[in-house]
């Protein structure tokens, strides 16, 4: 029997490898494991039966378009959209043998830090489920944790990866911004929003990593990597010198049991080599939350714009001319979240407020950058706390939106520079899961790969939740 819980995305290709198991079997086996557990936890919108490819199944946010399988980016007005084309990481993932097992839920377009904002409903955190899986790539975080997928494809933008990876007790990398193809995307914010790999174990990250990244023609904002995607085998950090940015590691909300768990596996870097100083990010924490949510509703007013009732979702009914028809399919068909974003957004980008709000906030992510760029002189990678708290109660946050977006303070200045990050468990506070994050400089996922794989390993944490075992 295939215990999915423990097995590794690294350890399932071995196995259909060595001919122990068919790609058939492993596929049914994980399909089974959805059917048994997916209805307490909701990680999944849709699954697929069909078993295309011969590789390890993987599991892929409900925002990257699959040609014939409902693609509803969490969202109502989505509801019933097949797309008639593959987004490019989903060629990818096909063309290496990866059959589908399902889209996983999101917060709506990807707008939120708790995957509560999703048209269908919240997904559960599989470690407790009275508490969320973080957003917006909760839906993909949980299925891994939970052992209903070897690995996943979640997007982030502002920390939708790096913040469920760390509520979920898994590993989850946020590329650098142009290394993976955002062609066939269902845009939120398109100077951020970035598709990265979500897996139990570092080494799984980067074969998936490897399978997605490079330049892709459909994409123009893509580049080629620098180097080929390494496999992490290292358990030393001898000669690597960390950054500990003092703004994120005393913020204010940072719970004292997240603080706790993070100093240790700072002081294990230490016993591995790594030599681990103190710095500072002022400008990149003061003003990096204010920066975002002024430049992604901005791109998300643009974006969103498209969703008219008339080419392709959900259509209102009733008369009227074209102008009613708009309002009243976007009135029916967005949420709370999208509609707030869009509003703020469109306000932002007004005549006579461009330049004071989104001309500014360009000019302050400028700062972030060389702010970022500079630490990268003397540092090699930076770390912090990937999320000032563990995972919180369902509903604990909804009628507070500010304090929801307070979530991602910490992950959102290094995506706001277009920077890599990732996010591994480091421990548990009041039995629940603890996010460690590795920031780099451009193109310096290996080096994180290397950091994060040396540090799991002297960890030893073991990923499958509490309940389950």
């Amino acid at each position: 029997m295939i215990d999915t819980l423990r097995l590794t995305a690294e350890e399932a290709a071995g196995m259909l490898e060595g001919r122990e198991v068919t790609a058939a079997e492993l596929h049914a086996t994980y399909r089974s494991a959805i059917d048994q557990h997916d209805p307490e936890l909701h990680a999944f919108l849709t699954t697929v039966d069909e078993v295309e490819g011969e590789g390890v199944p993987i599991a892929f946010k409900d925002l990257i378009s699959t040609r014939g399988t409902e693609t509803t980016a969490g969202s109502k007005i989505l509801a019933d959209y097949k797309p008639v084309f593959d987004a490019t990481v989903a060629t990818r993932c096909k063309q290496a043998g990866l059959p589908l097992l399902g889209k996983t839920n999101m917060d709506e377009f990807a707008m939120g830090s708790s995957t509560e904002n999703s048209g269908y409903g919240p997904t559960r955190n599989p470690w407790d489920p009275e508490r969320v899986p973080g957003g917006s790539s909760g839906g993909s975080t949980a299925a891994v944790a939970a052992g209903l997928a070897p690995w996943a494809l979640g997007s982030d933008t502002g920390g939708s990866i790096k913040q469920p990876a760390a509520l979920c007790g898994v590993v989850g990398l946020r590329p650098t911004y142009g290394t993976v193809s955002r062609y066939g995307i269902v845009a939120f914010a398109s100077s951020l929003d970035q598709i990265g790999p979500i897996a139990k174990t570092v080494r799984d990250c980067a074969l998936l990593y490897r399978i997605v990244s490079g330049r892709d023609p459909c994409d123009s904002t893509t580049v080629d990597l620098r180097e080929p995607v390494e496999l992490p085998e290292s358990e030393d950090l001898s000669g690597l010198r960390i950054g500990v940015p003092t703004e994120l590691n005393e913020a204010e909300g940072i719970e004292p049991g997240v603080g706790e768990q993070v100093g240790r596996a700072l002081e294990l870097a230490r016993e591995l080599g790594a030599e681990v100083e103190e710095c500072s990010l002022p400008r990149s924490v003061d003003f990096g939350l204010a920066c975002y949510y002024l430049i992604a509703p901005s791109e998300a007013s643009s974006n969103l714009a498209r969703y008219d009732g008339v080419r392709y979702g959900y259509r209102a009914e009733g008369g009227g001319d074209i102008r009613q028809l708009y309002a009243r399919t976007r009135d029916e068909g967005f949420g709370d979240e999208p509609k707030r974003r869009i509003m703020l957004g469109t306000y932002a980008l007004s005549a006579g407020y461009y330049e004071a709000f989104y001309g500014q906030a360009q000019k302050v992510r400028t700062l972030i950058k060389q702010e970022h760029d500079a630490l990268f002189e003397r540092f090699d990678l930076l770390a912090s706390p990937t999320s000032p708290t563990v995972a919180f109660r369902l509903g604990e946050r909804t009628q507070n939106p500010l304090a929801m977006y307070l979530s991602d303070v910490l992950t959102i200045p290094s995506n706001m520079a277009g920077l890599p990050g990732i996010s591994i468990p480091c421990g548990l506070s009041a039995g629940l899961p603890v996010g460690l994050q590795l920031i780099g400089p451009q193109f310096a996922e290996n080096a994180l790969f290397r950091a994060g794989h040396a540090l799991e390993r002297a960890l030893g944490f073991d990923f499958v939740p509490e309940r389950l075992k």
